[in-house]
Parts: structure tokens; sequence; C-alpha cells
């Protein structure tokens, strides 16, 4: 099941989100200079190669621009935080749309797509075995940016709800935002709003494309994946996983060239969520096997029944939305077991 969480994690759900995130940016870039949209996939593609080529260099070119990104992270949503809730004047959340599109997957598909934007929260978990006290400050970390990131999507939804009617959200879709900044701080003041979107949206690719080569490494060090001595090739000086990050690039290419980015999020939070899902069942079983443990879970059993509820019920919504999607990744994954069985076969005999 561990190889498996890895294999998934650097065969599906980090070429998809890497894709996802890069697809989503190419629509903002074209929306914003008015490019035709058959350039999307393009324009996508060399925005992940420039970032992968960035993070061949030494680590403070990849740190300086994690830092210039995250700063300009927080102009655009303090920007549309502020106008939206003291100087618009609309109140979606009370409106009703007159003309509705009928599409499958309901609340359950809705919600999965949320996940999509609060998913980081278990990557925090890698840090704990580099925390002094990690049973008492994880938990609290854990705990508090979920609740800031829950706080400023809520607040950014509301500004939005507060500025654009729900009739004009629904139909202008993918469209919103860029139609917000341009009607609140004009034509410049839209675009440079925009732009600003964009450049967070480029430090969320660069901490993808930073993370998952680096899994995809550590897996080939293990001799786990076929071509382990090629994958696990670092550059000499910087230590960059040169072939890793390439490997991933490529895969997430293939992935932009059939999925659009909504198809794609919908279905690496689905996978990722398979496996959550099983981690969840996995309490119980370590409360009954572990007397002494280092942490206990917080209103037990309360907390992981609601959180196994809450993954059957996005799952299953998915399942029936989009069963030939779910399939085909989740088939991509079983693969993992022959794969890992080959190579090992193949260690032994040699």
């Amino acid at each position: 099941c561990g190889f498996l969480a890895g294999w998934m994690q650097v065969i599906v759900y980090g070429p998809a989100i890497i894709a996802s995130v890069a697809g989503f940016m190419s629509i903002m870039i074209t929306n914003l200079f008015g490019i035709d949209a058959k350039w999307r996939i393009p324009i996508a593609l060399i925005i992940i190669i420039a970032i992968g080529l960035m993070n061949f260099l030494e680590n403070k070119v990849a740190a300086a621009f994690s830092v210039i990104t995250t700063i300009g992270k927080m102009i655009p949503i303090a920007a549309i935080i502020i106008f939206g809730l003291f100087w618009g004047h609309q109140d979606a959340l009370g409106q009703t749309v007159s003309e509705i599109n009928r599409s499958a997957g309901g609340f359950g598909v809705a919600v999965l797509a949320t996940l999509f934007g609060y998913d980081g929260w278990i990557l925090i978990a890698n840090l704990g075995g580099e925390m002094k006290n990690p049973q008492k400050l994880l938990p609290k970390a854990i705990i508090l940016g979920i609740s800031t990131v829950l706080v400023i999507y809520t607040l950014i939804t509301v500004g939005i709800f507060r500025f654009v009617p729900a009739n004009m959200i629904h139909s202008l879709g993918e469209n919103t935002t860029s139609y917000l900044a341009t009607r609140a701080f004009g034509d410049i003041g839209g675009k440079l709003l925009s732009i600003g979107i964009i450049v967070s949206m480029m430090g969320t690719l660069n901490g993808k494309i930073i993370t998952f080569p680096r899994i995809v490494y550590a897996m080939a060090r293990r001799g786990d994946l076929p071509f382990s001595r090629i994958l696990s090739y670092v550059t000499p000086k910087g230590k960059s996983p040169v072939v890793a990050t390439i490997f991933i690039i490529l895969l997430a290419t293939i992935m932009m060239l059939f999925f659009d980015p909504d198809h794609l999020s919908d279905l690496c939070v689905f996978t990722i969520y398979c496996f959550y899902l099983l981690t969840f069942f996995g309490i119980f079983i370590l409360r009954k096997k572990n007397s002494k443990r280092p942490f206990s879970t917080p209103l037990y059993p309360f907390v992981p029944i609601v959180a196994i509820a809450g993954g059957i019920f996005v799952l299953v919504s998915e399942l029936f939305n989009d069963p030939a999607g779910v399939l085909l990744f989740a088939g991509i994954v079983i693969i993992g077991l022959p794969v890992l069985y080959v190579v090992k076969k193949m260690d032994k005999n040699d």
C-alpha cells in the first residue's frame, strides 16, 4: 500500500495537479492578453518547462522565486476581499440563477472540486521528522493552516458574490475573477490584478515541480521504479533531480493533451482521496494495536468517522459522475503492483 501511495503521486496525482494548475494559468493568460484559446496548451507547456529549467539552477534561485510569488499572492487576494466586501452592492448569495445548464454529479462533485484548493494540508505532515515536538506542533500547524486558508477562501468568495450578480457568475464561469478585476480597478488595474493572480499560480506550480520529482527520486533510490538508475540521477553541483523532473513534466504534458484542467483537478483529488480514506480507516487499526502512542486523535472516534463519511460521499459522487475517468486513473494506480513485482524480480536476477 505504501508503494502504491508513492506510485500514485508520481504517475497520477503529481503530473495531474501540475497539468491542471498550468492549464488554469494558461486560461488566465489567454484571457488577459486576448490570445486565441488554441494557444492554451502550448502556453501551459512553456510555463512548465520554464519553471522546470529554473529548478535545475542553484536552490537560491527557486527560493527567491518562491518569496516573490508569495508576496505577489497576497496582493490580489487582499484587493479582491477588500473591494468586494466594502464596495460591492450585489447579493449573489440571496439570488437565484434564471438559466441553468444541467450537469451530472451534484453536490458531491462540487465539494470534490473545492477540495483541490485545500489539498496542500497533507504535505505539512512530511515535516514532522524535522520538528522538535511534532506531537504538539504538527496538529496546531495543520489546524491553523487549514483554518486560515478556509477563512481567506470564504472572504474571497463573499467578496466576489458581493460584487458580481449570480446570473453573471454563472455565465462568466472561469472569467469571473478577470471581470471583477477590470470592473473594480479599471483596465490597467484589472490587468495588474490578473497578473498578480498568475504570479500566485506560478508560485504554486513551482512548489509542485519542486516536490514531486523528489518523490520520484526517493523511490528510484530505493529501486522501486523502472529505470531507477536513470531516474535517480542528480546534478553534481546543485543536486537537482533532472531526469525525475523531466519525467514528471512529460507525464503532465500528456495529461494536458487529453484532459481539460477542471477534469484533471477532479480526477487527481479523487485519486488522492482514495488513499486518504485508507488512512482514515487506518486510525482505528493503529488505535487498536498501539496502546502507547505519541499522538491521539482528538474527539476519537467522531473525527475519523466524519472524515470517512465525507470521503466516501465525494468519492461515490465522482464515481457516478465520471466512471470512465475514475476507472482510468484507478487502473493506472493498480498497474503499479505488477510493475513493482517485475522491478523487484529483475533486481533479484541482477
